[in-house]
């Protein structure tokens, strides 16, 4: 086990999404499948109670614990994109497995976990700073999933 790894809460489906991530993002697995040796509040001995799995090389630990905590954007996936093929790639498995789209590149999975799919033209241009990050910013705020050719567009002016 890795010294320090996220927790991620589900109410029931830790395992479901894990081998979802594991399909969907490069250099993810699905490691182990812990299954819960007695009774808990929200499970019965023999149910899957933790799945330990890795996102895009990152260590995480699902835990199927009940209904008590849902996630919310304060925690989030940023996954960095190339190009619009692989932006497309990655938000149209998370929006349309169930998921569902919000602002600047966010989104959410059909568990509730949020992603953010951000192109490194983004990340370039804001890191630039300047009437160059200004550009990119204001066309970011217009959008939901990431038009990597606009942002490019704007970065030039």
């Amino acid at each position: 086990m890795q010294k320090n790894t996220i927790c991620l809460w589900y109410d029931k489906d830790a395992e479901a999404a894990a081998r979802f991530y594991a399909e969907t993002f490069p250099d993810s697995a699905v490691t182990a499948v812990r299954r819960a040796p007695g009774d808990y509040p929200s499970g019965k001995a023999g149910d899957v109670l933790t799945v330990e799995f890795t996102v895009a090389g990152i260590p995480c630990i699902g835990l199927n614990g009940g209904s008590y905590f849902k996630p919310d954007e304060a925690f989030s996936f940023q996954i960095a994109t190339d190009d619009q093929e692989e932006t497309d790639r990655y938000w149209n498995a998370i929006v349309g497995n169930g998921g569902q789209e919000s602002e600047c590149g966010w989104c959410k999975d059909r568990w509730g976990i949020s992603w953010q799919i951000t192109p490194r033209v983004l990340t370039d241009a804001m890191a630039m700073g300047g009437d160059e990050a200004k550009r990119a910013f204001d066309a970011m705020m217009t959008m939901k999933k990431i038009d990597v050719a606009a942002i490019e567009a704007a970065r030039r002016g």
